[in-house]
């Protein structure tokens, strides 16, 4: 087991150098926060902002309590809730992270412990979370944060055109099928797919990662000796480096989540592999201009499935709050059953946060808006399990990504040498013999600790 407290020291360490890099690391009082104020750092996705503007509700209702958001950019937002929770420095009372944080940071001391708030909390009924989000975002069998919303990952793609080509794909579909496709509808007006080639670990990594563990590949072995550099791996990062290459998107060095979902919604790419929260933009006539065309399939696998992967934004109350019970009421407010009917209801129903409750996908109007994505959606959540990724057995947690603290560096360092390998400007070889070094070094640190 590695030393928790080494790795604690190194991280608060490291914080400590992003606090001095980011504004407003020094705690609550200079946020000019009062007691009953309740500061929020979140993510400023779509959901997220539908949350703030509804906030005024639950000020109505809670009129002792104020909000203050901070929303921010997704690396941002990871860097500064990361600073201010390691360093304790009580700016945040809620904090948005997901199933990577919250039992690494339980561990830690790093937040509040909300199983004793859950089951005080009339009707609030944890056991309507999809189970596979509520153990992900569990630590000794207590809730540490609570989903806001959940994702998995599939295959989005025009089903007009593989009508029109006479194209079908097996249930799930092959690695091997997806490419065919890719190939057959690609043309000077259409590329044939979108992958992400961004570098960052929440960004390429994610799609790839669950590429490597279908095609029975693994970050360390057992012993955790890196294995960036097997044929395995090798074969999976080649098979996605070529295919985004030959049929892809423009760019694609640079191209991460939210510029697939445009050259989807604009109808520039004929499929795209990503998350499950992408239909908020595809399905919204706002937004997209193939409303109604999109197929949706499971993640494709090669060796092992399902291979689709499972993720969650969660709110928790980093432990150095002094406004616990006054989060919690937000907290408890913004995720629970009545909310997804408040945002259908204020908003229209493809605007729901996904993925969190079982509940929601029982809602009538829900389930009308969602037939084309949401049974999918569900069923890939459900069928996600972060502790078995792979083909062989592994030393760590996690799907899209390796559940320890070294990887928010390791991998955006890895993925920065196959975005290289994306862009042209080196060989795979030489990408994974890099990544491989990397790799290296964070493993033998946990084989030290064994």
């Amino acid at each position: 087991m590695h030393n928790s407290r080494s790795t604690t020291r190194s991280l608060v360490a490291a914080t400590g150098v992003l606090c001095l890099a980011l504004t407003g690391c020094a705690g609550a009082g200079s946020l000019g926060a009062s007691d009953q104020t309740v500061t929020i750092a979140m993510v400023s996705n779509s959901q997220m902002q539908d949350a703030q503007q509804l906030s005024s509700q639950f000020e109505a209702e809670n009129p002792d309590i104020d909000l203050r958001f901070v929303t921010l950019s997704e690396n941002q937002a990871r860097a500064k809730i990361t600073a201010s929770t390691a360093m304790g420095g009580g700016e945040f009372d809620v904090v948005m992270i997901s199933n990577y944080e919250t039992p690494q940071w339980a561990e830690y001391g790093w937040l509040t412990n909300l199983t004793p708030y859950i089951e005080a909390t009339e009707g609030y009924d944890q056991d309507d979370f999809i189970p596979s989000i509520r153990e992900a975002l569990s630590y000794n069998g207590d809730m540490y944060s609570v989903p806001f919303y959940g994702e998995s990952s599939f295959l989005m793609y025009r089903r007009d055109l593989f009508e029109e080509a006479g194209i079908t794909l097996s249930d799930p579909p092959t690695w091997t099928e997806v490419a065919d496709a890719a190939a057959q509808l690609d043309s000077p007006d259409m590329n044939g797919i979108c992958l992400r080639g961004k570098p960052g670990w929440g960004e390429l990594l994610a799609p790839l990662d669950t590429v490597i563990n279908t095609f029975g590949g693994r970050w360390f072995d057992e012993d955790w000796n890196a294995q960036l550099d097997s044929p395995e791996v090798q074969r999976a990062v080649q098979f996605y480096v070529d295919l985004v290459r030959e049929h892809g998107q423009p760019g694609p060095a640079t191209s991460g989540f939210s510029e697939c979902a445009t050259q989807l919604a604009q109808g520039r790419v004929a499929m795209w592999y990503d998350s499950t929260a992408a239909v908020s933009t595809l399905e919204d006539p706002s937004s997209s201009n193939v409303v109604g065309k999109i197929g949706y399939a499971a993640a494709p696998v090669e060796i092992k499935a399902p291979s689709g992967w499972l993720y969650s934004w969660s709110l928790g109350i980093p432990a150095s709050s002094t406004n616990a019970d006054a989060a919690w009421k937000f907290i408890s407010w913004m995720t629970d059953k009545e909310y997804m009917r408040t945002v259908g209801e204020a908003y229209g129903w493809d605007r729901v946060p996904p993925g969190s409750r079982l509940s929601t996908y029982e809602i009538p109007e829900y389930a009308e808006a969602s037939a084309a994505y949401g049974p999918i959606t569900l069923e890939s959540i459900q069928s996600a399990d972060q502790s078995d990724p792979t083909v062989d057995p592994v030393p760590y947690t996690g799907i899209q990504f390796v559940a320890i603290p070294e990887f928010q560096d390791l991998g955006t360092r890895v993925s920065q040498q196959i975005s290289a390998a994306i862009a042209g400007r080196q060989t795979v070889a030489e990408a994974l013999d890099q990544a491989q070094l990397y790799a290296e070094a964070v493993g033998a640190t946990y084989r030290e600790d064994r």
